[in-house]
């Protein structure tokens, strides 16, 4: 689709809801692991000056992702 958009397209103050992961195996995996499942909503707090990691709020606590891991959650 073209309009897929990720959660490292999400600008920083603002939340989205986890539409589904994409990717295979651990990657995938470590993600749901952190609490990141369809339908969370995240909230983006901080992205580091060269944009990798992204500090990310969900379920209450803090988390940081790579930007690599973050182009794995589709959100809306």
């Amino acid at each position: 689709m073209a309009e897929d958009k990720t959660l490292r397209d999400v600008p920083v103050g603002q939340s989205a809801t986890v539409r589904r992961l994409v990717g295979e195996g651990a990657v995938k995996r470590r993600i749901m692991d952190m609490g990141i499942t369809k339908g969370t909503e995240v909230f983006v707090r901080k992205v580091a000056p060269l944009g990798d990691p992204i500090e990310v709020t969900v379920r209450g606590f803090e988390l940081s992702l790579r930007k690599d891991e973050a182009e794995n959650v589709l959100v809306a």
